[in-house]
Formats: C-alpha cells, structure tokens, sequence
C-alpha cells in the first residue's frame, strides 16, 4: 500500500529513455519548424496595426512597389534603341539572284521595267529590311528608334524609316509603275528576294536595356535604426505598407546567411527542449505512473509532436491560418483518459512550442490557453455524448470572447476588427463537435476507455449481462450491489465512479459457465458441493476469474475491465473449502496453490476498493442479525484481514481512503438491510409491581 510521496525513484536505463524521448521529440519538432516564413510581418493595407509600436531595427532602404518600379520600367524603355548590325551584301546577293532568275525565266518583261523592279529593291534595302523574328518585331510600337551599327559606326534611325519584310513585299506592289504589272510581279516571286539585312545585335541590345534600367532607383529612401515605422492604432498606409515590406525583404536577406540560419536552429532547439525536458519532469515527478505505460507516453508525447508539425507546415507553406487548427483536442483526449492537471500542462507546452512559429505570439497563447482550460473544466466528469458537444460549443465561444477581448484592446472602434480570425475559429469549433468519433479512435489506437464507453458497456441490455441475469441470476443481483457499493466508495474518495460501477458489473461474467455452483444462483437446498472434494469444488471456484478473463476475450471487453475480472479475489484463497480440508485432514500437507486464485493483487484504487466491496457484500449475505454492531464487526474484521495479508502492498490506496471505505460500506449495508434500533419491551404488572417495591 503507498501513500503519496514526492519522489523520484527510477533507475539509470529509465534515464536513459527519458532522455533519448526527450530529444527525439525535439528533433522532430524542430526539424518541421519553418526558418524564414515565421518572421514575416503580415501587414493589411487601409487596416489598422494591432501590434505594439514598431521601431526600425536597423538601417533599411525603402523598396518602391512593384507597380511603380513597373511605370518607371516603362518610361526609361522609351529611350531604349536596340542595335541592329547593317549586312550591305544581303541586298546586293538578293537584287543579283534576281537578275539571275529572270534572266533564266519565260516571263518576258522590257528592261525598262526590270530596271525599274531592281530600283526599287535596291530603295527597300537603302531603308532597311529588319528580321522581324527578333524583339523589335513585336516592339515597333513602343520602340522609336534603332542603332544600325555599320562596319564600326553605330546610328541611330528612327524605326518608322526601316521595313519589315512584309511591309517590302507590299510596298513595290503598291508602287505606282510595277502596279501595271501586277500579274507579272507575282509570277516573278520577289517575296523570295526580299532579305532582312538588319540582324538584331543580341549582345549590345542586353547591355544597353541593361544600362538604361539600372538607373532605375529601386528604393525611395532610407529607414534609419530607432526610427518609427508605425504607432500601434496607426491606420496603415502606401508609404507605411512599403516600409513594412521593405524591412520584410531587408530582414528575410539578412537571415539568408548561414550564421543566422545557425543561430535560429540553436535558439529553436534550446527552446523546444527546454519544454519538453520540463514537461518530462513534471511527469517524472507527479505522474510517474504513465512511464510505466508506454501507450500513456506515446499518446502524450505523439501528441505534442503532431500538433507542432501540422503548425509548422500551415505556417511554412503560408495555409490557412492557424486557429484552424482545433489545438484544444488535445486537452480534451488528455482529460478523458488520464487526468486534468496533465491535460493542462500538455496543452500549455503545446501551446507555446506553436507560438514560436507566429508572428503574434500573444493572441495565439491566450486564445488557445483558454480554449483548452474551457476543455478541461467542461469535462470534469464526461458521462454522455452530449458533453463533448456542449464542450465544443465551450471552446469556441471561449475561444472566439478571447480573440473579440484582445481586439478590443488593439483597436479604436469595433469596425476596425478583421473577422477572418473567426471564420477559422467557428470551423475549429465544428472539428471539436466530431471529437467523439476521434475519441473512439484514439481510444482503440492506444487502448484507453473513456467513461463514454464504460456507459455503455453498463447498460443491461449489453449481450453478457443480459446472459448473466439469464443464467446466473443470483450472481447479477450481486453484481450490481457491488456496483452500488464500488461507486459509492469511489465518489467519496476520489477514484473513478463510473470505472467503479461497470467494472463490478463485469467482475463475476465467469460464474455464467457453471453457475449453480455459487450459493447466490442455488435454490431449494441443492448445492452441487456436497458431491465434490474440497479441491475440486474449490477448482470451479477458482476458475470463474479464468473463465470470465475468457468471456472478456471474446466479448472484446476492454483492457481495464479485464484487470477487474483478474484482481478481484487476488492472490487470495477460497477460505471455505481451504478450511474445510484442512479440517478433515488436519495430519496432512496441501498445496495450498491448489486453493489459490491466480491474481495478481489489486495496483490500482479502483482495483483495491472493488476487492473490498465484492467481499463484503457477499459476507453480508450470512448475517443472521443485520444489527448495526454486527455490520461493522463485518466491515472492520474482513477489510482488517485483507491489509493484514498484504493484499494492498502494491497499489496506490492510503488508510484514510481505507478508513472512508469502511464508512460508506457500514452507511449503504445498514441502509440496504433496513437496521432497526431496539425497542423497549413493556413490563407486565407483576414486574412493575417488583420494580416499585424495590424502588421503596
């Protein structure tokens, strides 16, 4: 039996894993972290600034906006002249591969005219023909003049003077002379000798847009270090939205560097395992219970990990906000199946592990931190379905007066308020109302029962119990006044009621198999016994603890229930066959393992007072004088017994709660059992007479 005592008794391998846990999850939770989306200011244009004053740092440029570095793009481009390379011989090649042709063709034109189409060839190429494949095609609208470099000479020539091919071709058909002749001109195909002869310069045309652009200022001024950026109620302005974003653009390429990135993995690291060493201790300290459980420890530690990894991609992938993640679950599956000063402490570390992601710290811990103790006093007691909705409804009105509260305080007027926030909330809020179907999850990934599930595994239509009222109808009774007695004892120290009631439901399922061999289920005398030795009989006994750990098998009946089945009765012995062979056979040796329930003895509260009322409430039953004196004479000498014997050495129960056990027993037994006070007897008168003569 242990009292509650403060320490911290554990061994070096325990050490071992509690660190290596420890740092595991730091790793992982680090590695998820983002490094440069997190330290973005988010800033609305014509909004006010909610934040504190903010002060320039350092010294910063102030970065034109797109759209103006844009129009001052477009106005130096004006003065932008590609170069163009002046090719003399394309002309001349061109005009002598037509003479060529002609010459070789049957069309047959005066040389008048031939010397006249020749012309006004070599009139086209004069201008310039430009390859329409390159830039300045697509630009002569914007573009007013080229560079036509020739041999070392660069000009510049306005572009509405040069040709494209096209243009060439149309031109001579629409020359005033070769247009008597159309017919000819086409047959003729002097589209095929009309050449681009200015070739686009790529290289010189770069450096010289380049030029020209680099005389673009890109800032507009200079921020100085101490200098106001914006006062908090501020209305945000261009200027000021400019400001911000520069100092945005100047801080992401400082931290570019490698020493930064160092610097904010290490600070990242320090602050994450500090957390978590903590919260390890507290555990270590307080709850060491749960190490000794390592689905208890997976479910927390798993916890804390998820919830951070899905922060930090919604924030490094800029998704959403991150009130849409229902952070307050995690309170409410701690409460449920542990207790609330975990639960509390585990959404608070949570909590400010994901707040170091966020540019605005303060709102995020205050809404969640109060979102989640909502979760842990709503839930005090979880006895229906219908709770975790109404927790749901909690959170988010809690969640949402929160925001509205630290809004108030950030703005001049009510308008002002951005309700982007609370979209988000209200969507957590309806993830919340699904918590019980993700309860039922968690319950079957971790093997935990909730109180939800232990009602309705109480409920009497349950197929088992249902059977053993059936079959065992003597043994049902008895079930559910130990449930009575169990639940009772648990309210009044502290344990788990509800646990309480439907484990003694459960505890006797066994005695279904061969159920007219315990004396509640026999009727008119029979008692199947008087046929059997002491060790056989005490062997059917015995086995209603394996038969019911079998029935719980196959009923899938959970973990904790199935505890209740075995520890029960204990290590302890079936005394009345026990006794009773020894009794006949007082000159011989006995295994006693042969009158010996299998156990183990209770380790739990809940385990310790079950023992307790089970025993009792069937002791009760051979009472010939339900008196007040002979229900506590029962109470003390059997509970008594079982601390003597050792049966409490290993689970968490104090004699105070021991002594509250007994009281409540005495309370329920005396209420069950209707005890009376003695009435006085009437004298007859003859013994008054005795009495007044004496008296004289």
């Amino acid at each position: 039996m242990h009292h509650f005592v403060l320490k911290l008794d554990i061994t070096w391998r325990d050490v071992v894993q509690r660190v290596l846990l420890v740092l595991a999850t730091t790793l992982i939770i680090v590695w998820f972290m983002p490094r440069e989306s997190r330290i973005e200011i988010n800033v609305e244009l014509g909004k006010p600034w909610r934040s504190a004053d903010l002060t320039a740092p350092f010294d910063f440029p102030v970065y034109k906006s797109e759209s103006v570095i844009n129009a001052e793009r477009d106005s130096v481009l004006r003065d932008y002249e590609p170069y163009y390379i002046l090719h003399k011989e394309t002309g001349v090649n061109a005009i002598n591969n037509f003479v060529n042709a002609y010459s070789q063709s049957n069309i047959v034109l005066s040389t008048e005219f031939r010397s006249v189409i020749v012309n006004r060839l070599g009139k086209l190429y004069e201008r310039g023909i430009v390859d329409t494949k390159e830039p300045v095609g697509g630009d002569r609208d914007t573009i007013h003049a080229l560079r036509v470099v020739n041999g070392k000479i660069a000009t510049s020539m306005p572009a509405r003077n040069t040709l494209t091919a096209v243009q060439a071709y149309e031109q001579l058909l629409a020359d005033p002379v070769l247009a008597t002749r159309l017919d000819a001109l086409q047959a003729l195909n002097l589209n095929n000798y009309i050449v681009p002869n200015l070739l686009y310069d790529a290289e010189r045309s770069e450096a010289s847009k380049q030029e020209l652009l680099n005389t673009i200022p890109l800032a507009s001024g200079i921020m100085q270090r101490g200098q106001m950026i914006i006062a908090r109620g501020a209305i945000v302005d261009e200027h000021t939205y400019a400001v911000i974003e520069s100092y945005n653009i100047e801080k992401n390429r400082r931290m570019q560097t490698d020493s930064q990135i160092t610097t904010t993995v290490l600070g990242e690291l320090i602050y994450v395992l500090l957390l978590i060493t903590g919260f390890t201790f507290f555990l270590s300290l307080w709850r060491e219970q749960y190490f000794e459980n390592l689905r208890s420890v997976g479910m927390l530690y798993s916890l804390i990990i998820v919830f951070s990894v899905l922060s930090s991609l919604l924030v490094g992938h800029n998704m959403f906000h991150v009130f849409i993640i229902p952070y307050a679950i995690v309170a409410i599956f701690i409460r449920v199946f542990m207790d609330a000063r975990t639960a509390f402490m585990t959404h608070v570390v949570l909590v400010l592990i994901c707040a170091c992601e966020l540019q605005r710290p303060l709102d995020f811990v205050a809404v969640q931190t109060m979102a989640g103790m909502t979760a842990i006093f709503s839930l005090r007691d979880l006895s229906s379905r219908s709770q975790l909705l109404w927790t749901a409804a909690a959170v988010t009105v809690s969640a949402c007066l929160t925001k509205l509260a630290l809004d108030l305080i950030a703005t001049d007027t009510i308008a002002n308020i951005d309700l982007g926030a609370y979209y988000y909330l209200f969507f957590c809020g309806l993830v919340l109302f699904c918590s019980y179907p993700l309860l039922y999850i968690m319950e079957k990934a971790f093997g935990y029962t909730s109180n939800i599930t232990l009602i309705e595994l109480s409920d009497m239509n349950k197929d088992l119990l249902r059977r053993m009222s059936e079959v065992a109808p003597g043994t049902f009774q008895h079930s559910i006044q130990v449930s009575n007695l169990a639940a009772e004892i648990g309210r009044k120290i502290g344990a788990n009621a509800q646990l309480l009631r439907t484990g003694a439901l459960y505890h006797d399922i066994g005695k279904i198999q061969n159920p007219i061999y315990f004396t509640e289920n026999q009727s008119g005398g029979i008692n199947p016994h008087d046929h059997l030795s002491c060790m056989d009989s005490a062997n059917i006994i015995i086995s209603h603890v394996t038969e019911g750990l079998k029935l719980a098998d196959k009923y899938n009946l959970p973990d904790v229930l199935k505890q209740f089945i075995a520890t029960h009765h204990g290590q302890g012995k079936a005394k009345y066959f026990y006794v009773k062979w020894k009794n006949e056979h007082p000159d011989e040796e006995v295994d006693e393992l042969l009158f010996t329930y299998p156990g183990p003895n209770p380790f739990t509260k809940e385990q310790a007072i079950l023992m307790m009322a089970d025993a009792i409430e069937a002791a009760s039953r051979s009472l010939s004088d339900y008196t007040e004196q002979s229900i506590r004479s029962l109470v003390n000498r059997i509970i008594d017994s079982m601390v003597t014997e050792g049966y409490f050495r290993e689970c968490p129960i104090t004699f105070r709660d021991i002594a509250y056990a007994k009281t409540v027993l005495i309370e329920k037994l005396k209420t069950i059992y209707h005890t009376r006070i003695s009435y006085p007897e009437l004298k007859n008168e003859q013994s008054k007479a005795v009495e007044e003569k004496s008296e004289s």
